[in-house]
Parts: structure tokens; sequence; C-alpha cells
């Protein structure tokens, strides 16, 4: 996939050795393309029926302050495929529900565990979780960035497109943690991302900041528009998810009258190109953010996508595990 040489490779795997997996901020464009090969490669051996256990008699702590399926369920058996053992947490089997601070949690699990993997709400969790521990800490997922679904969406849209570079993907929708990680990646990767939310709805500044320094070494193209056509417009890719995120519940019903023209069906994918790609991080709500002429369309990849998330997730942990 990459130019990279056998020795810069060896260069990369021994930096990430110890590593935390907070954000794709904290990983270079050669370190975020490298977990995208290993990602593919584990991939390869597991269809294969290749035995591969870099992790065997290790154990990955998984904190769930969120509800998840896909999140909980590939890392478990990701572990398990390589050679490890997953715990399962949740916040009211830990004293953090009876107020131990985090880092204290961090400290105390450090010396049973070899990672911890945390989903939560705020994001300054997984960063006082990551001061105090020392182990590896992976971001399950916080309000303000998912990294690991945003790097099986990479791997995902490599294996289908054969490249990165170049590509336009079109988000519609809410400005969530979700875009914020695929901007990230788009700038780093040098990807052309176009963003469209309704007005008041739209991503970070801070993040976008972040993103447009990256783009001005990748080649990327940062892109907010309030015109979901003119995102989806000749898009490589067109991707979206719900309207209201976990902790946004009670804004369901605004919501839904503010998004409704940002819904992706049949209309708005024409602009797009005649290959384009449909994504979605899943769980989906059907005729809400996407009709189900889309979802179940033939440019729909998100159960691809979805399974990537294995494969992705045991990338980043037998690199820095």
């Amino acid at each position: 996939m990459t130019e990279t040489t056998a020795n810069d490779k060896q260069t990369i795997a021994q930096n990430l050795k110890g590593r935390d997996f907070l954000s794709l901020t904290d990983y270079s464009t050669e370190e975020i393309l490298y977990l995208i090969d290993l990602a593919i490669d584990l991939k390869h051996k597991q269809k294969n029926g290749e035995i591969y256990q870099p992790l065997k008699g290790k154990t990955l702590g998984m904190i769930f302050e969120k509800s998840s399926t896909r999140t909980r369920v590939s890392f478990e058996v990701g572990m398990y495929q390589l050679g490890g053992h997953a715990l399962f947490l949740s916040k009211d089997d830990l004293q953090l529900g009876r107020g131990e601070t985090i880092r204290d949690t961090g400290r105390t699990m450090s010396r049973y565990l070899d990672g911890i993997m945390l989903r939560t709400f705020a994001h300054r969790n997984v960063i006082e979780l990551a001061r105090g521990a020392t182990v590896p800490v992976i971001n399950g997922l916080t309000d303000m960035a998912h990294p690991c679904q945003a790097l099986a969406d990479y791997q995902t849209i490599y294996e289908k497109k054969g490249r990165l570079k170049g590509l336009k993907l079109a988000y519609i929708g809410d400005g969530n943690n979700m875009v914020q990680s695929l901007m990230v990646g788009a700038a780093k990767l040098g990807v052309h991302i176009a963003v469209a939310t309704p007005p008041g709805y739209e991503p970070k500044q801070e993040v976008l900041e972040s993103c447009k320094e990256y783009a001005e070494k990748s080649g990327a193209v940062i892109e907010l528009t309030h015109d979901p056509k003119e995102a989806a417009s000749q898009a490589d890719v067109i991707y979206t998810d719900v309207w209201a995120s976990m902790g946004f519940e009670d804004e369901h019903e605004e919501r839904l009258k503010v998004f409704q023209p940002y819904q992706v069906n049949l209309e708005l994918v024409q602009h797009a190109k005649d290959d384009f790609l449909f994504m979605h991080c899943l769980p989906a709500k059907r005729g809400e953010e996407v009709s189900d002429a889309v979802i179940d369309g033939e440019h729909s990849i998100v159960f691809d996508q979805a399974e990537n998330r294995l494969h992705a997730q045991k990338a980043i942990m037998a690199a820095i595990m």
C-alpha cells in the first residue's frame, strides 16, 4: 500500500509499542498507514485460517460507560484471536461508580492488565485514564473522537478503492465525534473531505484548525458547507451518522426537524460519482439520516465497514500492546 521500506516499518513498529491510542491527532500519516496495512494483513491471516497470537497471555480491560454492540464484540473477539483475554467492566462494576478518580483507576488497573479500553462520554475521561495508567489506553469512543472507527473506515475505503489520497469523502449530518475523527484522518491521509451540517451543528473549531494544518502537508482539502448537495457533488464516498448521538437523546425531536434536509436518500446520492460508496458507522436509524433504499442498495458497504472494526482494532492492539 505504501512506499515504506522494511527498515522504516520496523522503526514505526518500535515507536508504536506502549503508546496510547486516544486520537488520530497523536499519530503521523506514516503511522496511520502502517496500522491500515497491518489491519489488512491481520484480516488476510484470519480469513486464511492462520493462527497469529502475539498477545498470548495478555489481558485487555474494557471499561464501558456507554452501551455498545460493535465495540464490545470486536474488541473481545479481537483479543481472543490475538491469543489474549478481554475483561468486560461496566462503570457499575468499578469503584468509578462510587467516586474513585479515573486517574487512580488507571494506576490500579495497570497493575493487573496489559491494556485498557475506555468507551465514555467526556474526552477528558480517557485523557485522565491515560495519565494515570502505565499500560496502553485505547479510546473506544468519546464525545470528541472515535479513532478506532475512523481507522476501520479508511481501511475499508482503501480496500474498495485501492487508494486514499485524492478521493473525496462527503459527510452529511451532525458535526459529531465521528466526523471529527474522519476529518483528522482525511487531513493526514490527503483525502478531500466535504462536511455538510445544519447551521449550529458544525464540528468544533479547534478540530477544524488542526485539520487545516495537517492538510497543508498532505494536500488534503477540508471543506465545510450547509448544503448537502454541494458536499455530495462528485463524491467517491458518502458517509452519515445518527442525528442524535448518545447523550443527545433529549434533542431527538428537535433534531428531526433541523436535519430532515440532510437525509442521505436516492435523490441526494445522484450528485455523487456513479461508483460512490455509502458508509455509516452504525447503528443506523433507518428513515431518518438514511433511507432504506440507500443503506440496502448496491453502493452500501456498511457491513464491510462494521467487520473492519475487528481487524483495525486488532492492528491497534497488536501494535501498542
